[in-house]
């Protein structure tokens, strides 16, 4: 598990050992799973639904970085 970002009172984390389509693990006040390419809600557990629009804003911003993490370890 890599967290690759924090921001918002939030932990974005991609898992070393996952699998596709490419996405993010947001963990705060419960937690979601973001897809990385569509930006779309695959899971959302307890996340409020206004902390996992940020986190969608928060991805999207530093989408790059995230492909990169998920690349890095995902091929």
């Amino acid at each position: 598990m890599v967290t690759v970002l924090r921001a918002h009172g939030m932990r974005f984390v991609i898992y070393t050992a996952d699998h596709e389509p490419p996405h993010v693990h947001v963990f705060g006040q419960g937690e979601a799973r973001i897809d990385l390419v569509k930006l779309t809600v695959m899971t959302q557990g307890a996340l409020s639904d206004r902390d996992v629009r940020r986190a969608v804003d928060i991805i999207e911003d530093n989408r790059d970085l995230f492909l990169s993490v998920w690349r890095h370890y995902h091929g």
